[in-house]
């Protein structure tokens, strides 16, 4: 994800922070069983179709974004091996076809070239580049490789491998293939040497400097890296991760949590493992389980728009939801007697929360990629956001919308400007719709998480990590 690549500096706004986390108690209990309004079925179809229409029949890739042309993402590429069978399930394509185009996606990353040279590869060590060429799969332009965006592969890989269990050629094929692909990473390698995974590998360049560490989606990369039954991260691993939690800690008593300003950071290690009820050391003190702080997190996303400190339009009890995702462009503008500052695609999040920015720019991903942890707040903001002007479309919501961007005279580099409504984006992106995808299966039936808790690679990587109970025991 570009995100990497967009880290902040931890700013502290205490008044701002007391007032996201003055959260109501309810908030604490977990979420009661939902019934999903009749037209999420639409949502959920649309959505789906964004990964099964664009994704390359030749290689199995799928874009970064569409309409806009674009390179492959090999995260969007996990997600859309998780949605395929979510299609079956729901009855919108056949197995067969979901397998048929699983296993050439499987082929592609299991022969693609890999080696330190800084063209003409795909990777390097087990792991892949970020971005590819749609149709060559090689590595797109200096796009560096990402162990993040590998895992979010590996995880949509390792679904495949534990969904496709028939006694068939294909799927044995789908099953022999996620192993060799997941385990051939040389995970001790990317640590550099010094015990967290490092965020990214140039060739000539060697290792970005920054870490996975802190609190936010690298959970994912330490229990896939942990789980690998090839070059394996070494015990201590996660350790080494949680360590770094200290200052990520807000709010305090019923409402702490550990806190990541965009909700993507809660969300994207939640869509494929099942959190509830397990305990790492971390939550075993904290006296809750990491599914209970992304509840605590959604709330405290939503409360900080209600309160709204930056006095941006539309923010309300329903129109909430801050995390990465495209936005109006680099503007500085007047807005209400001030200059605001707005921005293109950034990590988005409540002041006082590290990776924080608020420019007034509303991704329904936001909310809707928590609909598992708190749906009595995200489906009241999903009915509302579907009925917000230009929003809603072909492959369900557009990536995102700002309520306050009404310049119709400034030129955009993307989307449209509204008089009334403001701005709202052009393209859906295949990392945000793949959230909103994953959360929805979760929410009606466990579709994503009763699969891989199957997953030996999960299980052993979260008890390697250090928790227990719950489905683990």
């Amino acid at each position: 994800m570009t995100l990497s690549l967009d880290r902040r500096a931890l700013l502290r706004h205490a008044p701002l922070a007391a007032a996201a986390s003055a959260l109501p108690r309810h908030a604490l209990a977990a979420p009661a069983a939902t019934t999903l309004p009749a037209w999420f079925g639409d949502l959920e179809q649309r959505t789906f179709r964004y990964f099964w229409d664009l994704a390359n029949r030749k290689n199995g890739l799928v874009p970064d974004r569409w309409p806009t042309p674009s390179f492959a993402s090999i995260a969007a590429v996990g997600f859309a091996l998780t949605a395929y069978p979510i299609g079956v399930e729901r009855g919108w394509i056949t197995r067969k076809e979901a397998r048929d185009l699983t296993l050439t996606t499987l082929r592609f990353f299991a022969t693609a070239p890999q080696g330190d040279a800084p063209t003409g590869m795909t990777g390097h060590k087990g792991f892949f580049y970020h971005f590819l060429d749609m149709e060559t799969g090689q590595r797109y332009r200096d796009t560096e490789l990402s162990s993040v965006d590998t895992t979010l592969l590996f995880l949509g890989i390792l679904f495949a491998g534990a969904w496709y269990d028939q006694v068939d050629p294909v799927e044995a094929e789908i099953r022999r293939l996620a192993e060799t692909i997941t385990d051939r990473a040389d995970w001790p390698w990317f640590t550099n040497a010094r015990g967290t995974v490092s965020m990214g590998w140039h060739p000539g360049k060697g290792f970005i400097e920054r870490a996975w560490d802190g609190y936010n989606e690298g959970m994912m990369v330490y229990v896939v890296g942990l789980g690998s039954r090839g070059r394996s991260l070494a015990d201590g691993a996660w350790d080494a991760w949680a360590q770094t939690y200290p200052a990520f800690w807000r709010g305090q008593g019923d409402t702490r949590h550990l806190a990541f300003a965009p909700l993507f950071g809660h969300q994207y290690s939640q869509m494929w493992i099942d959190f509830r009820g397990i305990r790492d050391a971390t939550m075993r003190q904290a006296g809750f389980d990491y599914f209970d702080n992304s509840r605590r997190a959604t709330y405290a996303n939503r409360a900080y728009c209600i309160a709204n400190p930056m006095h941006w339009d539309g923010y309300s009890r329903d129109i909430w939801g801050l995390t990465a995702c495209d936005g109006p462009g680099n503007f500085q503008l007047p807005f209400k007697g001030r200059t605001a500052e707005f921005f293109g695609y950034a990590a988005r999040g409540p002041l006082g929360q590290p990776d924080e920015r608020d420019d007034g720019t509303i991704a329904p991903t936001a909310a809707l990629g928590s609909l598992a942890f708190a749906p009595e707040i995200c489906i009241p903001a999903a009915n509302a956001m579907q009925r917000w002007p230009h929003l809603y479309g072909k492959y369900g919501f557009l990536d995102s919308f700002n309520p306050s961007f009404r310049y119709p005279d400034v030129k955009l580099e993307t989307g449209s400007v509204d008089p009334k409504s403001g701005w709202v984006a052009r393209d859906y992106l295949g990392i945000d719709q793949g959230a909103i995808a994953g959360a929805i299966a979760n929410t009606r039936d466990e579709g994503v998480w009763r699969v891989m808790r199957r997953s030996p690679a999960i299980r052993r990587g979260l008890q390697r990590a250090g928790f227990t109970g719950g489905w683990l025991g």
